[in-house]
């Protein structure tokens, strides 16, 4: 028995503030939204969930260097902040950071920390014998979330 075609869709950062991370992320490395903005509720989302009367609102955003149809960020407000306290602490683990590459680390870092994020070590330079050059640092955005930032040649 097989199980069909699998294809990867999004990765979901859940925000304290949807509007101001997805902006963070348009005028900092370019996604596009990708309409219609989400606000979801009702006795679906709370089964699917687990979190009764949940508030969800947010959108997607298409990520640099993708064709129309490819993943996505889907940033993701949930009243009330439930997502913290429930009892396996489903967002303690698992997401450790998102990253995107760049003709320019420096500027891109740059634009990043003009738009409140932040560099959390040094911009790197490392040769990988037999793989190439790779220019990197890591960063946060304004809400903590980390970012890698990276350039092979």
């Amino acid at each position: 028995m097989t199980s069909g075609q699998i294809k990867y869709v999004h990765t979901n950062l859940v925000a304290k503030d949807w509007r101001k991370l997805a902006d963070f992320y348009i005028n900092v490395f370019g996604c596009k939204p990708l309409y219609p903005e989400r606000d979801l509720s009702g006795a679906w989302i709370d089964k699917v969930t687990g979190i009764e009367n949940v508030r969800i609102r947010g959108m997607h955003l298409a990520l640099p260097g993708y064709e129309e149809g490819g993943p996505t960020l889907e940033i993701f407000e949930y009243e009330p902040d439930s997502l913290r306290d429930l009892p396996n602490k489903i967002n303690h683990q698992g997401f450790g950071h998102i990253a995107f590459h760049a003709d320019s680390v420096e500027d891109v870092l740059n634009r990043l920390i003009e738009h409140g994020g932040k560099p959390l070590g040094e911009v790197v330079t490392w040769k990988y014998e037999g793989i190439g050059t790779l220019t990197v640092v890591y960063a946060a955005d304004p809400e903590g979330n980390f970012i890698e930032i990276q350039n092979w040649s």
